[in-house]
Order: C-alpha cells, then structure tokens, then sequence
C-alpha cells in the first residue's frame, strides 16, 4: 500500500500518524505541494483531484483524508476506540470531522499562508478554537469522551498547524493545552515530533522559498481562502 503525502499538509499529518501508530504497513510516496508534484502525469493516475493525501493499495486509489482514515481503520480492523461502534460516540467523532473542514483547519491554514492578513485570520481562528474547547472538549478528556479517538487526532494537527507560523495557540488557554497534552501522549511524543518536523520547521522554508514558485502558488493558496 502506497501513501502519497506532504507533512506540511494538516490532513496527511493525520494519515501518517494514525497509519504509523497502529504498524500499518505503507510506502511513505513524499509529494512536495510547493514544488507542484501532484501536477505530475504519474500522480494524475493515482488521484485525478491531484490533492494530497491520496492511497493506493493494490489497484484500488483513494482520495480525502478522511476517507483515507475510515478505510484504513476499517480495512485493519483497529482498536475500537479510534472510531467507536457506539452510535452516540460515533456521532460526536462524526460531528467533528464535518465541521473542522471551514472551520479549525481552514483557519489555521490562514495563519500559516496569510502572514500579510493576520488580524483577520487570527479573530477566525480564535473564534474556533473557542467552539473546539466550549463545545467539542468540554470538560472531557477528549472530544467523545473518555478515550482518544481519530477526531483527537485530526484536531490536533489542525491545532498545530499555525504554531509553524511562530503563533502560540495554546498561550492563555489551558483546557486546550492540557487536551493536547492528553492528545500527545496518547500518539507518543516521539511520533508526534516526527510528524510536526517538517512544520516546525517551515517557517524559514517558507521564507526562503524561491520567490518564482511563491508567485506561482500564492494565488492558488489565496484563492481557496477568500
């Protein structure tokens, strides 16, 4: 089974933690987004959407990370508690995987990407990281209860995701910051760094980026978040 990711990418951070933490057997494809790969004729016949995370397992491909998520939790049958068959916890992991899209990851992407629009982008991601602590944490240990779930995880990297812009989310919200302490040692700290490398370390990447390929992108980048 092939996994084509880019680690800067919040949704492939998630597939290559949940496919690592539970030993499921892959071949780590790297795709640069900010070099264009997934443009690439050969990419184009695994994911004709040319995003990033996309599978392939034998002749059968998959696009979306979450989809990505439920057919490798179903297809190797991990431990219950990533996506319970309780009906009630189900939707509550359900819930939040509907609404993170517009909403978490789409914000955090704004602080990493829109350097030059940051009082905007900040007032929106503060406004949701307010409705994950107020209404999706709460006071439980994690989103759908007592036990980490892929809705922990796919939170966490979204959360992260505007730290690789110098920002500190967590600064003055301790409910959200003893959530991801939870959240990280639930993954294990040493998976969780090998992760978040590449994004820790993006900020200088970013601004050394050959200013042609910056030209090429930023439009497209602006373009999915106006």
């Amino acid at each position: 089974m092939e996994l084509y990711l880019d680690l800067y990418s919040q949704p492939c951070r998630s597939v290559y933690i949940f496919a690592s933490k539970n030993n499921i057997p892959f071949e780590f494809k790297k795709l640069s987004l900010l070099e264009g790969e997934q443009y690439g004729e050969e990419f184009g016949k695994i994911n004709l959407i040319r995003k990033v995370p996309a599978l392939r397992d034998g002749d059968f491909c998959l696009a979306e990370s979450i989809a990505i998520l439920l057919y490798l939790a179903e297809k190797f049958k991990t431990p219950d508690f990533w996506y319970p068959a309780d009906l009630h916890q189900r939707a509550c992991i359900n819930e939040y995987l509907s609404w993170q899209h517009t909403t978490v990851r789409l914000h955090g992407s704004k602080m990493f990407w829109l350097r030059d629009k940051l009082d905007s982008a900040l007032e929106d991601l503060n406004g949701s990281l307010k409705l994950l602590e107020e209404k999706f944490i709460q006071d439980k240990p994690f989103i759908a209860g007592d036990n980490f779930s892929l809705a922990d995880l796919v939170a966490i990297v979204e959360v992260m995701q505007p730290v690789g812009s110098g920002l500190d989310v967590f600064e003055g919200r301790p409910k959200l910051s003893a959530w991801r302490d939870r959240v990280q040692a639930a993954i294990g700290k040493e998976l969780f760094d090998d992760a978040h490398q590449s994004l820790l370390g993006a900020q200088e990447s970013v601004t050394l980026m050959d200013a042609s390929k910056m030209q090429f992108f930023k439009p497209k980048i602006l373009k999915l978040f106006m």
